[in-house]
């Protein structure tokens, strides 16, 4: 409870928040009920890609992230790049207001310090770095909670990233690699956690009986990617994808011909083509394709999976939170870091190579140690709650040391 004579704290979340990454609007959905379990009296609002979703599915206040509606759109014409390098200047001056205003700003896990993915620095780079260096200026506590970092090649991009974590008052990562990547960086990580990434604190769906040994083989969830390669892969990203969806559509295709039922599942709103693309090969009713919107769902659909296939990271997280054994076709090392952390370390299959056959193969070797490994995932799973409890007791020591206090003391009273 707040005292009649006391300012509320007020708590801003920041990122590419509700811009249709499940994986990233899982992160925010994390925090918030860590917020709302631990810190009711928090004023919480955003500063996000896609305010209206965020507001509409999580009932709090946003603010669009960048001044120009076309910041993530390729700038060509005169008229273009002219409005986006003025939205660069406003951006500054109106994150600073927005930082300004709060007492605490949270990143909320999201990989938000790697360029796993093709990225510029005068993106999502610069708005971290203006979040970050504003909230020194102000004196308000920016918490970076969770995140995936990696080693990065383009020299500003690797600048702004290094000064982003510099600046922040608070830093904690998804996986060792992150903090590794950070420090080789330059970053002093000393005081550096590493927890599990912050999906894991959502709530679990009841996951399905697995078939018997008599049962019909069940479902398989195949979860697709627009991949492209990453940050260096440019010159050959064409390439990289045609490679990807062969492969990918080979393997659907294999699992049809063997009677099983195939779902497609994505994790953001740019994998619709990829989907497209495999239901027309394979013209089967055996393959369906999931409309998810959330992690949530995603982890239903998973749930009452016999096996999962997945590339994105967040698709391999649902998939693993919710016991179901799962193939990585992993596109970065945090996916084979991830993997490993889950006892699945040996099921895991380069997305820049996919290979159908040898794809087949490990699937069908996953599936003959299903209860094996169901077991195993249902102990790692206790563990990475366990461990993100201690992350959200060291998250409210640090920026909410008043209520820290009072948290502990009202324990002590308690008989």
């Amino acid at each position: 409870m707040t005292s009649a004579d006391e300012t509320p704290v007020r708590v801003g979340v920041f990122g590419l928040l509700g811009s249709g990454n499940l994986g990233n609007d899982g992160s925010l959905e994390a925090v918030l009920g860590y917020l709302r379990a631990e810190h009711p009296e928090a004023v919480v609002d955003a500063l996000c890609g896609g305010p209206e979703v965020v507001t509409a599915r999580y009932g709090i206040p946003a603010t669009r992230l960048h001044w120009y509606r076309g910041e993530y759109r390729t700038a060509s014409r005169a008229g273009s790049i002219a409005a986006k390098g003025l939205g660069k200047l406003v951006d500054a001056v109106r994150t600073a207001a927005w930082v300004r205003r709060h007492d605490v700003v949270i990143v909320p896990g999201m990989g938000v310090l790697e360029a796993t993915l093709p990225l510029r620095p005068w993106g999502f780079p610069y708005s971290l770095f203006l979040l970050c260096a504003t909230g020194r200026l102000f004196g308000t506590r920016v918490a970076l909670v969770g995140v995936g970092a990696a080693p990065i090649g383009n020299r500003p991009t690797r600048a702004l990233v290094r000064w982003s974590a510099r600046l922040a008052a608070y830093r904690s990562y998804r996986d060792a690699l992150s903090r590794d990547a950070m420090r080789a960086m330059g970053v002093d990580t000393a005081r550096d956690e590493v927890y599990p990434d912050l999906a894991f604190a959502l709530p679990t769906p009841r996951a399905s009986a697995p078939s018997g040994p008599s049962a019909p083989p069940g479902p398989v969830c195949v979860g697709v990617m627009d991949f492209h390669g990453g940050n260096d892969d440019r010159a050959r990203a064409e390439e990289i994808h045609r490679r990807y969806l062969d492969g990918t559509t080979r393997f659907v295709r294999a699992l049809v011909e063997d009677g099983r039922p195939v779902r497609l599942l994505t994790g953001d709103e740019c994998d619709a083509p990829v989907v497209a693309a495999i239901l027309d090969a394979v013209d089967s009713p055996l393959v369906t394709a999931a409309e998810a919107a959330s992690l949530a769902d995603l982890m239903k659909e998973m749930a009452a999976a016999d096996t999962v296939v997945a590339t994105r990271y967040h698709n391999l997280i649902c998939a693993l939170k919710v016991g179901t054994p799962t193939l990585a076709l992993s596109y970065a090392a945090k996916s084979d870091a991830l993997m490993n952390r889950m006892g699945l370390d040996a099921y895991c299959h380069p997305a820049r190579e996919t290979d159908a056959d040898r794809l087949l193969e490990q699937f069908r070797a996953l599936e003959q140690r299903s209860a094996e490994l169901r077991r195993t995932l249902a102990e790692r799973n206790q563990a990475a709650a366990r461990q993100l409890d201690d992350q959200f007791t060291a998250l409210t020591t640090a920026l909410f040391p008043a209520t820290d206090h009072a948290h502990a003391h009202a324990r002590q009273e308690t008989p």
